[in-house]
C-alpha cells in the first residue's frame, strides 16, 4: 500500500514543472499556484474525508473511492493543455488523494499492535515507491522504451500516474476491514495545541517550522528546471532526484543514533544547516556533478528536521494533547507551509525568469536566517532533551 501510495505522487510531482513551463508555456507564478493544490487538499481533508473515516466509512473501501476516483483526473490532466484546465483537475485530484496521505498511516496504526517499532519499516516503502517511480519513469519508460507511454500523448508521467491509482484503487478493497473510530473529536481539536505556544521555546520552533517549510517548495517546483537549464538530458530529473529519496532512507537508519548523540536540538540544527548547503550549490550553477551530488542533501534536511520535528512534539506534549500538538505541527509543515512556500516559489522564479543563482540565494538567506535564530534562541526543556 505505502509503496503504491507515494509512486502515484513520484510519478509527476519532480517532472510536472519542467513539462508545464516547456509544452504548456506556464508562467512559474502559474506553476507554483498549481503545486499548492495538494498541500490545500492535505489542509482541507480532515475537516471532510477524515471524519468520515471517523465515523461512517470503513478506511479500506474509502481508500480504494478516493484512488479509483483520482485515477480520471490524472488522465485528463495528461492531455490538459492550458493553465484552467491543470488547475481545476489537479484540485479535484488534490481534494481526493490528500487525505490518503493520512487514512494511509491510520490503516497501520489501527492493525499494528507495535506501531512505534513496526511503522517506520512499513514506512519506509512510501520512499521506496517514490525511487522506484523516478528511475521507472526516467530511465525504463523514456530510454529503454519510450513509445509504452509517451506515445499516449501530453506528460507521461501522469499517464503513469493514473495507472497506478487504479492499481493502487483496486489493491485497496484487499486491506484489512478498518471500521469507522465513531470519534467524537472536533476537526478542529488540533487547535487545542495551541497553548503550547505558551512556551517560547515552542513558540520559535513553530515560527522557524513554518517558514522552513516554505523554503522547501523551492526544491520540489524548480529543481526539474534547473537541472535540465544546466545540462541534465531531457525527462532523466526524475531518476536523479530519486537519489534525495535514497538518502531519505538512510538518513532515517540512522536517525535514532543521531538522536542519542546530538539530541533533539543539534539534529535539528543539522537538518536546517543542510539546506542553505544546499541551495548555496544550486546558486553557483554547476558543475552538474556536484550539483547532483548535492541532492543527497535532501535526505539529511527532510529527516533531521521534519522528522525530528514530530518527535519533539511528541516530547513536549502531554498524553491529553499529544495527538492535536501532531496535527498541528503537520498544519504547519505540509499543510499552510507548503501552500505559501508554492506560491513564494512561485512569484520569486517569475520575478528572476531564468536567473537561477538570484532564485536560490532568496531560500539560502532565508535559511541561513533560521539557523541562526534557531541556534541562538531555541533551548528545548531539560524533558525534550532527554
Amino acid at each position: 500500500m505505502m509503496l503504491l501510495e507515494y509512486m502515484v505522487w513520484g510519478a509527476w510531482y519532480p517532472d510536472f514543472s519542467a513539462y508545464m513551463g516547456k509544452v504548456l508555456k506556464l508562467s512559474d507564478g502559474q506553476i507554483g499556484g498549481i503545486y499548492s493544490l495538494l498541500p490545500i487538499g492535505c489542509l482541507i481533508a480532515p475537516f471532510f474525508i477524515g471524519q468520515l473515516a471517523d465515523r461512517f466509512v470503513p478506511t479500506d473501501k474509502l481508500l480504494a473511492v478516493l484512488h479509483l476516483a483520482g485515477a480520471a483526473p490524472l488522465a485528463i490532466m495528461a492531455t490538459a493543455t492550458n493553465y484552467d484546465g491543470v488547475l481545476m483537475w489537479m484540485l479535484l485530484w488534490a481534494l481526493l488523494y490528500g487525505p490518503t496521505l493520512a487514512l494511509t498511516n491510520s490503516i497501520c496504526f489501527h492493525h499494528m499492535p507495535e506501531a512505534e517499532g513496526e511503522f517506520s519499516l512499513v514506512r519506509v516503502w512510501g520512499t521506496i515507491g517514490w525511487i522506484a517511480v523516478g528511475l521507472l519513469l526516467g530511465i525504463v519508460l523514456r530510454e529503454w522504451i519510450p513509445g509504452a507511454v509517451g506515445g499516449l500523448g501530453g506528460f507521461d508521467g501522469m499517464w503513469v500516474a493514473a495507472g497506478l491509482s487504479a492499481i493502487l484503487g483496486v489493491f485497496c478493497f484487499t486491506l484489512p476491514h478498518t471500521p469507522p473510530a465513531r470519534k467524537n473529536d472536533s476537526p478542529l481539536a488540533f487547535l487545542g495545541a495551541l497553548q503550547l505556544l505558551k512556551n517560547k521555546e515552542f513558540a520559535i520552533f513553530l515560527c522557524l517550522s513554518f517558514v522552513v517549510a516554505t523554503e522547501l517548495m523551492f526544491y520540489f517546483i524548480l529543481t526539474g528546471p534547473f537541472l535540465y537549464s544546466i545540462g541534465l538530458p531531457d525527462g532523466q530529473a526524475p531518476a536523479w532526484m530519486a537519489i534525495a529519496q535514497a538518502a531519505e532512507i538512510f538518513t532515517m537508519i540512522f536517525l535514532p543514533k543521531m538522536l542519542k548523540k546530538w539530541g533533539i536540538r543539534g539534529t535539528m540544527a543539522v537538518g536546517i544547516l543542510a539546506w542553505p548547503v544546499r541551495y548555496a550549490i544550486f546558486a553557483l550553477g554547476g558543475p552538474l556533478w556536484l550539483v547532483l551530488a548535492s541532492l543527497t542533501l535532501h535526505g539529511i534536511c527532510y529527516v533531521c528536521f521534519f522528522t525530528a520535528s514530530y518527535i519533539y512534539v511528541d516530547q513536549v506534549a502531554g498524553p491529553e494533547i499529544r495527538a492535536s500538538a501532531q496535527g498541528l505541527i503537520a498544519f504547519v509543515l505540509l499543510g499552510a507551509g507548503m501552500v505559501v512556500g508554492s506560491w513564494f516559489a512561485g512569484y520569486i522564479a517569475d520575478m528572476y525568469k531564468n536567473d537561477y543563482t538570484s532564485i536560490f540565494m532568496v531560500p539560502l538567506v532565508l535559511t541561513v536566517l533560521c539557523a541562526v535564530v534557531f541556534m541562538a534562541l531555541f533551548r528545548p526543556t531539560s524533558r525534550a532533551a532527554e
